[in-house]
């Protein structure tokens, strides 16, 4: 079996971000790139199944993100997954989340896979559309939002979260998993599994080696962003006394009528 894992190179969380006014992008020259911290869970999950399947089961990191952006993948790498696929081409800038889906499900098709599993979103955008637009445009079922996910013979088996507790789900592989940071503990990258990554595969993919029928990057975008604002000042907050619980308490419950929360 063949499992792929996509994972995103992010701006780390700590560090200060800020959007560039011209282009209307997060600024990322200059910030300290790590890998998204969803996508570890993911990673997780994908040795987990191959260490229970044994066999010819591998894991393949596939991440759409500059040439810069290698030896952050070889973090993947070191937790244990045996090979990479690096996406990187001029062309993908400026791809909103459809163009993102669209490039990255013609190199899966092109690399091949069994299973792919995603992280439910990142850190930087944070929409969580990706994987129901990638299993979309893969033409695989989508199965996302998964606490649990075990493989037995061609069948996937879950639970999703929802807000009222989950859902059992199942499908047929080919498929498409995302998962949260429920699933799983993310195992840290041992010595050996460091030393091991240098000389781990991660291969090159260009958009020259695709016949996309449409286009991706700031062309292809179906999404514009036309203005930014800064955040308004938080505005001071509303005291009130009152002589007793009672008083006080309708005092509250005025304030939520007022501000349409009750």
């Amino acid at each position: 079996m063949k499992i792929v894992v996509t994972v995103k190179l992010v701006p780390d969380t700590n560090a200060d971000k800020r959007i560039d006014p011209g282009t209307k992008r997060l600024v990322r020259t200059g910030v300290e790139t790590v890998l998204n911290p969803f996508d570890e869970y993911a990673i997780e999950a994908a040795l987990q199944i191959k260490e229970k399947l044994g066999g010819d089961t591998t894991v393949t990191i596939f991440s759409m993100a500059p040439e810069s952006g290698k030896e952050i993948v070889r973090k993947a790498l070191a937790m244990g997954a045996d090979e990479a696929v690096l996406f990187s081409d001029a062309g993908l800038e400026g791809s909103d989340v459809w163009g993102t889906a669209y490039a990255m499900a013609q190199a899966l098709k092109k690399t091949g896979f069994d299973l792919v599993i995603c992280g439910s979103q990142s850190t930087d955008a944070g929409t969580g559309e990706l994987p129901g637009a990638l299993a979309e445009y893969l033409g695989v079922p989508g199965v996302t939002y998964l606490r649990k996910l075990d493989v037995e013979g061609t069948t996937l088996r879950g639970e999703r979260e929802t807000d009222n507790g989950y859902q059992t789900v199942s499908t047929q592989l080919p498929a498409l998993a995302s998962v949260t940071k429920s699933i799983n503990e993310p195992r840290y990258p041992s010595l050996k599994g460091i030393m091991g990554a240098k000389k781990k595969t991660i291969a090159p993919l260009t958009l020259a080696e695709l016949a996309l029928d449409r286009a991706v990057g700031s062309d292809g975008a179906k999404t514009e962003l036309l203005e930014l604002a800064a955040a308004p000042a938080r505005a001071k907050g509303r005291t009130a006394e009152a002589p007793d619980g009672a008083t006080g308490a309708q005092i509250i419950v005025d304030f939520l009528k007022e501000k349409k929360l009750l």
